[in-house]
């Protein structure tokens, strides 16, 4: 049986290890010289999952940010030239965003940090335990009961 005191804990726990995985992955990040923030490397994982180049205000929806947000991340990638802006086909006055040369290829460094992360925090676990440790992440993440 929990209590809320356990309960606490746990959400401790949750809180402590997320912040470990961003420090790994700041750390691979700076290590392996991608030249992108933690902001901007989620900010290029999710542009490489739209088949069309999104807006800057599909961007701020899907990353749950302000666009004033996405705005100053995009103007880091694009100055580093990871991104670009081009315009949208159909309504000139639409500003798109894609991804660069530059910008796919550190998207490959960022799955090998993402990979390098994930294998350093989930070492001292059997392959048992990160079968059960998946699926609980699993029912968390669904919110499912």
């Amino acid at each position: 049986m929990t209590t809320p005191d356990s309960d606490s804990l746990l959400a401790e726990q949750l809180l402590r290890l997320t912040r470990r995985v961003h420090r790994i992955q700041k750390r691979q990040l700076h290590e392996r010289g991608l030249g992108v923030t933690p902001a901007q490397s989620r900010l290029l994982r999710t542009l490489a999952h739209w088949e069309t180049p999104p807006r800057m205000a599909d961007l701020a929806e899907r990353l749950e940010v302000v666009p004033r947000a996405v705005t100053t991340l995009v103007d880091g990638l694009e100055a580093s030239g990871k991104v670009r802006r081009v315009p949208d086909p159909a309504n000139r006055r639409v500003i798109r965003i894609e991804l660069t040369e530059d910008g796919l290829k550190t998207l490959q460094g960022l799955r090998d940090v993402r990979r390098a992360a994930a294998e350093e925090i989930l070492a001292p676990l059997t392959d048992e335990q990160r079968v059960v440790l998946g699926g609980l992440l699993d029912t968390l993440v669904d919110g499912q009961y």
